[in-house]
Formats: structure tokens, C-alpha cells, sequence
């Protein structure tokens, strides 16, 4: 099934089919030069674990140059590695060391915006005009303030539109429907937005020539002013895709923009689920800690979420995207909660977790540290932006937990320069003692991977059906096909233990176990009988 415009684009690169992705916060992963800051070197020095573990493809958080009030969100040269993490040298030894072990990496790509220290900016805010007078969204008299527009004392007479935080001004690529007694709100074909396109274009081609294999772009939908439509958005991003499929066949796009069936009508290959747009992500995992707090969610040890929100908006996203383009269900990302946090703390119920997002169609995505377990750390400071009115998301931030010793094997610098506080739980999860250790988190989250690649029908593409999605029931049981062949999985992340009964066609032999805790299935006059113990799953193989 094909949508939209998506038509008109040649497919993703193949190595998207299989792939496996792992996001990186270059920050918090792993130091080399002791400054309490993970970087590059760090990163290389761990490409052989992540190749272990059956990552195909990494996610590198923004590692440009930056004035640090969102983490690197808030870009000043578009064309510099930060000192911090390294060099363009450095960046360009992890591509080659990554495409030696046939692995790919993605840079973030922040495009609707900059820092306020951006040159761009310091140029732009000129009272003479200059080519970079309309770069960003000014307005022509500093008494004209919008909505989202920040006044200040600046050389040249307005007031400049925000993409997010207020350091962060937003890049002028027109406006899809200009108010026509609004002179500076310029229309997409205007010289100034014509210029910023190339512009990204330009900073696109810089890293792929480097070796980069493609991008992640932030707030992907939020480059074009007032397009209600999304018209002229999806033209931006469709003439981007074309000419980046043209000069590099095997990269990728990926959108943030919390809607797969839209970000790939414009031209992105691959798009989250998380918990913007749509309220089923947070259905599932947001309790009653984290970045955002909610009073219930499905997988809860008190049994009281529903599976339907997040169950009706997935199978929508599937069916409208279809062939076109990607899902991706993360385990989590460097904007909201880690699945270990408040109450789901214990190694059963984070199980619960990755059995489900592991083994659903779409693109598989570990956060950093989720594969052994970390924990999302609460009432951690305010670190370079990382507070939002509603939470802060430092407690997904935190270093990297390589080792058991004090500093955790992230860096050799004192805990009190490291960027972030370490967990500071007696027993943390850390690397080394899960892959000494057959039946830790770890080696059960490697061969999750492994069952995605060994049988297609747990892969991206293999169908599913839910069998037993029921409102604020459990537990959730869905079957996946694919090749003929065929699996039925069941989730329990509730505390109590549950017998359902639903239809399933055919005449079973058997319901081979793959990776089953306390789950059962038997087929009774003609419907399957499930039973399931408190916080329990089970992938079965059917045998018809």
C-alpha cells in the first residue's frame, strides 16, 4: 500500500528491512579523555558490544557545536563537531569503524532552528540588511509580538519567532499561507526561505559525503509557518528526499514527528510512536514517575491501564503507511522516561516490556542502557535545558553503567565532573556482569534481537493480529505470520494472574515454546485458552 506522495519516491535503502537501531546520548555513553563528558573515541571504543549485541544501525544524538541550553539542540555551527565529543576527524573514524563491523550511523539533524549564538543569528539581527537578514522569522516592529515571537534589544527593529525554548530561534523557510497585512511573513519561494533549503540541503551533504548514513531530524513538521495543511511541509521534505535518494541511495531518513503516516507522505522513510501527537505510547509506559506523570498505564504491576489506545492507533499507522515507509515503537528516547522507572523496577516486569516492543512489526529501537535495565532517576538538576514545565528529562540522561566499580566504567573523572550524577542504587545493572551472566537482562534482550532476524514473522514486516486487546483487561495477546509460519504472543505486565479464552483459526498441533515465564496456551473447542501468571509472557510457535 502506498499513501500520498510517497508514490512518486523511490524505497528505503533494503538494509532498513532488518535492521536494529540503538539511540546513543554522545554525552552520557562513554568518556576517553576523562572530562566526565562521554564522546566519540567513547563511542568507537563500544561499536564492538552494540555489534554483539545485534545492532545494525546507531542514532547519535545532536554532536555539533552548541551553547549547551538544550544539550546540543541549540546548534551554533552546523558544520563542527563539538570539542567536547571530538573532532570531524574523530566523527568520521566512527563511521568507518562502524561500516568495517557493517554497521550504519545517523547523525540528529536539527533543522527548524539554531542557538541564539548562532553567527547566522548575530548576522541576522542587523538593523542594515545583509544576506542573512532573513534567515530567521523577524517581524518588521518590535510593538508586532505573535505568538511564540521573543522581543529583546536588537540592532534591527522586531521581534524573532521561537521553534522551542526561546534560545532556540526558528529558520526562516516561508510560511505556507503568509497573512497578506504581515509583510514579513515571507512565502516559501521568497530569496531568504529559498536560501535556508539549500542551506540544509548543503548541511545534509556535507556529513553523508563525510560518511554519515543518514539523519534523524528534529521537530520534522515545524520548519514551515502556518501550512495547516502541511502542503508546502510535504513538498520541503519530498524535494529533500529526491535529492538525497539521488546522491545517496542507501541513506535514510527519519522523522520525529509522532506520526508515521504523515512523516512518510512527505517524503521520511521511518517515524516514531512515542508520546507526541497521539496519547497511546504514554498509555502504555507513562506512571506515576518520570518526565510525564500519569495515574495509570498497561504496563503496571496493578493491572488497571488499557491496551486499546495505543492498540487502534498502531494498527491506523500500520495500515496507512503500509509498504511506503517505517514504524518505530522506541524503548524509550532522550526526551521521556526509561521503561525502568517508579513502580515497573523490577528485571520480570521490564521483560514484560521488551517482549512486546520486540516482537511487534515496525523497526526495532533500544535507548541507550535500556538493554541492561537502567533506571529513569528522579529529582536530578536542571542539566543544560533538560527541565520542561511538566518534567525533567535528566533522569533518562544519566552515564552509561559499563562496570560495577564507583565510577561505572564510564569515566576515569571525578563523580562530581561527570555530566550527570551516576544511579547510585547499590546493585545497578552494568554491562559487564549481565554478558558474564546467561540468563541476565541483557542476553535476554540479544536474543529478542536474534528471534527478529531468525523468523520473519517477528520481524518489521510480518503481519499481526490481535487476538485479545480487550479495554483495561489482560493480558495482551496478539498472533504474528509471516512465510507461512506463525506466533502467538502473550504479555501479562499485571500483578495478577488471568485465564481468557479467544478464537484462533486452524487446526494446531502444538504451541511450541520459543521464550515463554509462566504463560500457557492450549487449544479448547476450537478457542485458545490462555493462561498467564502475574507479570509473565510467552512467545509460542505454532505447529499446524
Amino acid at each position: 500500500m502506498t499513501i500520498g506522495s510517497a508514490l512518486s519516491f523511490k524505497p528505503a535503502p533494503e538494509w532498513l528491512k532488518t535492521a536494529a537501531f540503538y539511540q546513543i546520548y554522545p554525552q552520557s555513553f562513554k568518556d576517553t579523555d576523562g572530562d566526565g563528558i562521554g564522546d566519540i573515541n567513547g563511542i568507537i571504543s563500544k561499536l564492538d558490544y552494540l555489534k554483539w549485541l545485534g545492532i545494525d544501525a546507531i542514532w547519535l544524538n545532536p554532536c555539533f557545536e552548541s551553547s549547551y541550553q538544550d544539550a546540543g539542540y541549540d546548534v551554533t555551527d552546523f558544520y563542527r563537531v563539538a570539542k567536547r565529543y571530538g573532532t570531524n576527524g574523530d566523527l568520521k573514524r566512527l563511521f568507518k569503524e562502524a561500516h568495517k563491523r557493517k554497521m550504519r550511523v545517523c547523525l540528529d539533524l536539527v533543522a527548524g532552528h539554531t542557538s541564539i549564538d548562532h553567527p547566522w543569528f548575530k548576522a541576522s539581527q542587523a538593523a542594515t540588511r545583509n544576506e542573512l537578514s532573513d534567515r530567521y522569522i523577524w517581524t518588521n516592529d518590535s510593538t508586532v509580538k505573535p505568538v511564540k515571537h521573543v522581543s529583546g534589544k536588537f540592532e534591527r527593529n522586531g521581534t524573532y519567532r521561537k521553534n522551542f525554548f526561546d534560545c532556540q530561534p526558528a529558520l526562516n523557510y516561508g510560511f505556507g499561507k503568509p497573512e497578506p497585512d504581515q509583510p514579513w511573513q515571507l512565502p516559501v519561494t521568497a530569496e531568504g526561505p529559498q536560501k535556508t533549503r539549500k542551506e540544509l540541503i548543503k548541511i545534509m551533504d556535507f556529513w553523508m559525503t563525510m560518511g554519515c548514513d543518514g539523519f534523524r531530524v528534529d521537530m520534522a513538521p515545524s520548519l514551515i509557518k502556518n501550512d495547516p495543511d502541511r502542503v508546502e511541509t510535504n513538498k520541503l521534505w519530498a524535494e529533500i528526499r529526491n535529492h538525497f535518494q539521488q546522491r545517496f541511495p542507501e541513506g535514510i531518513l527519519i522523522a520525529e514527528w509522532g506520526n508515521p503516516a504523515r512523516a512518510i507522505k512527505a517524503g521520511f522513510m521511518m517515524d516514531f510512536i512515542i508520546h507526541l501527537g497521539n496519547d497511546g505510547y504514554s498509555s502504555l509506559f507513562f506512571n506515576k514517575e518520570g518526565t510525564y506523570r500519569h495515574d495509570t498505564c498497561y504496563f503496571n504491576i496493578e493491572g488497571n491501564g488499557t491496551p486499546t489506545t495505543f492498540v487502534n492507533y498502531y494498527l491506523e499507522q500500520l495500515k496507512n503507511v503500509g509498504d511506503s515507509g517505517y514504524v518505530c515503537v522506541p524503548t524509550a528516547n532522550h526526551d521521556f522516561q526509561r521503561p525502568n522507572c517508579g513502580t515497573r523496577n523490577t528485571e520480570a516486569q521490564l521483560r514484560t516490556v521488551t517482549t512486546f516492543l520486540m516482537t511487534i512489526p515496525g523497526v526495532p529501537l533500544f535507548y541507550y542502557g535500556d538493554e541492561i535495565g537502567m533506571k529513569f532517576t528522579p529529582g536530578l538538576p536542571n542539566k543544560e535545558g533538560s527541565q520542561l514545565t511538566k518534567g525533567n528529562r535528566a533522569g533518562s540522561r544519566t552515564p552509561m553503567q559499563w562496570d560495577s566499580s564507583p565510577k561505572a566504567g564510564f569515566s576515569t573523572a571525578d563523580l562530581d565532573k561527570f555530566y550527570l550524577p551516576i544511579d547510585s542504587s547499590t546493585y545497578r545493572p552494568n554491562v559487564e556482569s549481565e554478558m558474564a551472566n546467561p540468563s541476565s537482562l541483557l542476553h535476554f534482550n540479544r536474543y529478542l534481537l536474534q528471534l527478529r532476524k531468525q523468523y520473519p514473522a517477528l520481524g518489521t514486516h510480518g503481519a499481526i493480529h490481535f487476538l485479545y486487546a480487550e479495554a483495561n483487561k489482560y493480558p495482551l495477546v496478539y498472533e504474528r505470520s509471516a512465510n507461512g509460519q506463525r506466533f502467538v504472543i502473550v504479555i501479562n505486565p499485571s500483578g495478577k494472574s488471568v485465564q481468557v479464552y479467544c478464537p484462533l483459526s486452524g487446526t494446531i498441533k502444538e504451541f511450541k515454546p520459543v521464550l515463554v515465564d509462566r504463560a500457557s496456551l492450549i487449544q479448547v473447542n476450537n478457542k485458545l485458552q490462555i493462561k498467564a501468571d502475574a507479570v509473565s509472557y510467552g512467545i509460542f510457535r505454532v505447529i499446524e
